[in-house]
């Protein structure tokens, strides 16, 4: 997995550079949200510019925006979420992803963080 992260706790798996990249909530994430009891993903085919919000993840404790990491067009959203939230606490990293993006600018992931970052930035969060 090629794993990068953004300051807002997204995601990104770029294992298919060029092609289009798998996007989720982060461990640190669901830790600060808590339990996850609803999704709102985007719809397929939409375009988002980078940092626009693409999505909402609802707590019992609190509602949080997802933000879209890289632009692109949602290419798909995983249904299974949405059919059982609790999935982005479970597995966040795995079964818990939100939605894959075909992206438009490839080079907008160099300016995400890579793993080592992240988690110096999320531990002084």
């Amino acid at each position: 997995m090629t794993v990068k992260y953004t300051k807002d706790h997204e995601w990104v798996d770029a294992a298919e550079a060029g092609a289009s990249v798998t996007v989720g909530i982060t461990v640190h994430a669901q830790d600060a949200l808590g339990d996850v009891v609803f999704v709102d993903l985007p719809e397929v085919g939409k375009t988002f510019a980078q940092g626009e919000v693409a999505g909402v993840v609802e707590s019992v404790k609190a509602a949080a925006d997802v933000f879209m990491p890289l632009s692109g067009e949602v290419t798909e959203v995983n249904e299974a979420l949405r059919a059982d939230p609790s999935l982005a606490n479970s597995d966040p990293l795995g079964a818990g992803w939100f939605f894959r993006v075909k992206l438009a600018d490839a080079l907008q992931l160099d300016a995400l963080m890579d793993a080592p970052t992240y988690d110096k930035f999320s531990s002084e969060a």
